[in-house]
């Protein structure tokens, strides 16, 4: 499945409510799914780990619906195929 595929998902199933519910709530609502996947990486408890990540990408997909941005089309466009900042790939930017 490809990123505007699941934005797409994301859309028929959960458009209406996130909408009604505005973007500042949809944003706190990924904020807390956040923490929690903050939670399972201490934890160290794998089906809580994807279950969490799971639910993040979802959150995200559903805030950038609803201020319409196309997440696939703008992560490729940030990162095509090299670190936006030093232009390699793979990343040579100090740490």
């Amino acid at each position: 499945m490809h990123i505007n595929e699941f934005q797409n998902l994301m859309r028929r199933l959960y458009f209406h409510r996130d909408s009604q519910r505005g973007i500042e709530r949809t944003f706190e609502w990924l904020v807390e799914e956040v923490a929690e996947l903050g939670e399972a990486i201490q934890t160290g408890n794998k089906e809580s780990l994807e279950q969490e990540f799971a639910d993040v990408i979802a959150w995200l997909a559903s805030l950038a619906n609803i201020t319409q941005v196309d997440l696939e089309k703008v992560a490729a466009k940030k990162y095509p195929n090299i670190c936006p900042k030093c232009g390699a790939s793979p990343c040579q930017c100090p740490f």
